[in-house]
């Protein structure tokens, strides 16, 4: 990967963490498949944007009998 590259990845995910926030102020708890459908980005980048969300602070994951749901942090 070059590193033109690397920072349009980079860019990607942080544009789908911002669609990925925005989602859950508007509709929170939510599953991680219905936030990939809404969102309308792929399953795997939808969850790195929700590490970055994690990462700093700003989102919960919990495990629930049905899977997982996100919301966002306090």
């Amino acid at each position: 990967m070059t590193t033109a590259e690397y920072h349009d990845c980079v860019h990607h995910i942080g544009t789908v963490a911002g669609l990925v926030w925005q989602t859950l102020y508007d509709e929170q708890p939510i599953s991680v498949a219905k936030l990939a459908r809404t969102v309308e980005a792929p399953r795997d980048v939808v969850m790195q944007a929700v590490g970055w969300l994690a990462r700093e602070g700003k989102v919960e994951i919990e495990e629930t009998s049905r899977g997982r749901v996100i919301r966002l942090g306090d």
